[in-house]
């Protein structure tokens, strides 16, 4: 229709809003030689949009009550037309949004790259991978069911080890001293709101520190003399490929190992009185409850644990300056490495203990 387009250049004269597109694409430039390790980012912003996105239908169905809330779970599943499929879709996509970012925060461990000047960068990422992993653990317990109820208890009864206040913590944490409907009321807040709005704002601080610093150079620092392309179309294209591979992921998880986020207890509701004989957490909390498993003081391994997180969180203030020896190289990639197989070490000892 003509009045089409005065009206939309009406609108662009007051946004800008091709400029925008313009300054954010196809201006955009980024080194030559990323690669689909540096989709990762774009992945875990898709994984959020799924989530938010299928958190919200069902909610449509959900009711955070303690009589109420596996019925509505189990009618979102079997009633509800394709309820099944948003459902598997919400739990297969946080184990999904999970794994990326640990590959993310792991990828840019190893090149390096929360050094000057992206140390902001890596304090919003790893602010970022405690909320993900909090909205994980507050999901965990909103379907009321045997794993949900008894996993729920096993991980705040950890905080109840710290001496002094442990007993306090898991009251602040819980609502009542056991698992009830003020935990179920705490968690179901958390997850549907004050979490989901967190991640929005911590990944748009991330964004933006990455467009004010720059992407990092993969193989050494940043050059003046590194090839430069518009990150509209090579970066995008990549990106798109990354996030189509998610997808497929996703569904191969959802019809050929529902399994994963399924298992015998979680189709049993809650029952307080009644204890499972073996109850773990998901894959991605298996190495810390391994690791409280064989560290004779649990307080002891809650503590090594806090101080392996602040070291990671303050890494880039920790390894400074952009060169060092091939001695303190060869440390520092030798630690890394013993570390990430330490982990995945543990998470594969918890699953079969």
């Amino acid at each position: 229709m003509p009045i089409i387009r005065p009206v939309l250049n009406w609108i662009d004269e007051r946004l800008r809003i091709h400029a925008i597109i313009r300054a954010t694409l196809t201006e955009y430039m980024v080194p030559a030689n990323l690669t689909l390790w540096h989709t990762l980012g774009f992945v875990l912003v898709t994984c959020f949009v799924i989530q938010v996105v299928t958190g919200m239908l069902l909610l449509v169905y959900y009711v955070p009550d303690t009589g109420r809330a596996f019925d509505t779970v189990k009618f979102i599943t079997n009633k509800v037309p394709y309820g099944w499929l948003i459902r598997d879709l919400h739990a297969m996509t946080s184990h999904v949004f999970v794994l990326a970012i640990f590959l993310h925060m792991a990828s840019t461990l190893w090149m390096r790259a929360y050094r000057t000047p992206r140390e902001l960068q890596w304090i919003t990422g790893m602010i970022l991978l405690g909320l993900v992993l909090a909205a994980g653990l507050s999901g965990y317990l909103l379907p009321w069911s045997q794993l949900s109820y008894w996993a729920t208890t096993v991980a705040t009864n950890a905080a109840g080890s710290i001496p002094r206040i442990g007993h306090t913590l898991v009251l602040w944490i819980r609502g009542t001293p056991n698992v009830s409907q003020y935990t179920l009321g705490r968690f179901f807040a958390m997850h549907v709101s004050i979490i989901p709005f967190s991640i929005l704002a911590v990944i748009g601080m991330h964004l933006l520190f990455l467009r004010l610093t720059g992407i990092a150079v993969p193989g050494g620092e940043d050059k003046a003399t590194v090839r430069k392309v518009p990150f509209f179309p090579h970066m995008v294209t990549k990106e798109l490929a990354s996030v189509f591979g998610t997808l497929i992921l996703v569904n191969l998880l959802i019809f050929y190992f529902p399994q994963v986020n399924f298992p015998e207890d979680a189709l049993i509701p809650a029952n307080p009185l009644e204890t499972p004989a073996h109850i773990k957490p998901h894959w991605y909390f298996l190495a810390n409850y391994q690791f409280l498993k064989i560290v004779p003081n649990e307080f002891l391994g809650i503590i090594l644990q806090v101080i392996v997180g602040v070291v990671l969180f303050f890494l880039p203030f920790l390894d400074r300056g952009k060169k060092s020896s091939r001695l303190y190289d060869g440390v520092f990639y030798t630690v890394v490495t013993l570390a990430i197989l330490g982990y995945i070490g543990l998470m594969v000892w918890g699953y079969y203990s």
